[in-house]
């Protein structure tokens, strides 16, 4: 494999990982990917003097048009959104920098939510990805003082609303076996110990099957949602500890078929302040496919 088609595959998983960011579906993601290609294919290449930077932002630039598509969607959408669960690998990427691990968590992903769609390209571009504002000016075709502007309010936003840590995977694995313990009609004590006093629990079901429509606060009311719904459903699933979106979750199956994905978010401290439930079997179709 030579020339173009090697410098496209050469930058794939890096563009997947960008456009996830950005669009918080791996299903949207990929159609930008496959849309990059299509037009890299069509390309001169020849006029082309910096493949990587043409991909980069052709890329961004098909991922905002999906997102504000996107965002459209979702004013309609039925209960509580959430991203797509993902394998925390499913982009091939390395994984040797808290930015990108962090920046694939579901709590961040949904801070991203608040930005408009080339605020949050700009900041993605620029504090996660490295590129520089001259660089993403180009992307987004605006002028450089115009992009330091957005990454500078999309910082303001975040830096507000979200606490990017790195919780010991030993916690997070205690945070799991308490809560499937509990589940499984044991103590549910271990895992009040481990809950924030105002922990959230949102569930996407997307309208497809059951699941809470508005998240439920606090801890007192998230346990009895655990309690008298998720403990009356849950006990016969198969439960598997798997690495989601940045950090440690759990998959549960029916009969070999994902049913639902079960990951946290974390305050400074390392206690756990939302549980992050999907059930949406559109979502759950992909993670399928990712992790057979």
């Amino acid at each position: 494999m030579k020339g173009p088609e090697s410098a496209f595959q050469k930058e794939r998983s890096m563009l997947l990982g960008l456009a996830y960011r950005i669009l918080g579906s791996r299903a949207d993601a990929e159609d930008a990917v496959q849309d990059t290609y299509l037009k890299w294919t069509a390309a001169n290449h020849d006029k082309i003097e910096n493949p990587t930077a043409w991909l980069v932002s052709t890329c961004t630039r098909r991922s905002i048009d999906l997102l504000r598509a996107a965002h459209r969607s979702r004013v309609d959408y039925y209960g509580e959104w959430l991203p797509e669960p993902v394998p925390t690998n499913f982009a091939q990427e390395p994984f040797d920098r808290l930015e990108l691990i962090s920046s694939l968590e579901t709590a961040f992903l949904l801070m991203l939510e608040r930005l408009t769609p080339k605020e949050r390209a700009a900041y993605l571009l620029h504090d996660i990805f490295e590129l520089s504002y001259a660089e993403i000016a180009t992307t987004l075709e605006i002028e450089e003082p115009a992009c330091r502007k957005l990454v500078s309010r999309a910082r303001s936003n975040i830096s507000q609303n979200s606490v990017r840590t790195s919780t010991p995977r030993q916690k997070q694995l205690e945070l799991l076996e308490a809560f499937h313990q509990a589940i499984q009609g044991n103590s549910p004590e271990p895992l009040t110990h481990l809950l924030s006093e105002d922990i959230r629990l949102t569930a996407d079901g997307g309208g497809k099957v059951s699941s809470a429509r508005r998240t439920v606060t606090g801890k007192t009311k998230v346990l009895r949602f655990i309690d008298k719904v998720i403990c009356r459903f849950w006990p016969d699933f198969e439960w598997s500890v798997a690495d989601l979106n940045g950090g440690l979750g759990a998959i549960l199956r029916s009969e070999g078929k994902i049913v639902a994905s079960l990951t946290f978010g974390f305050d400074e401290n390392g206690v756990a302040n939302h549980v992050f439930i999907v059930r949406n079997p559109d979502k759950l179709e992909a993670l399928n496919a990712l992790t057979d």
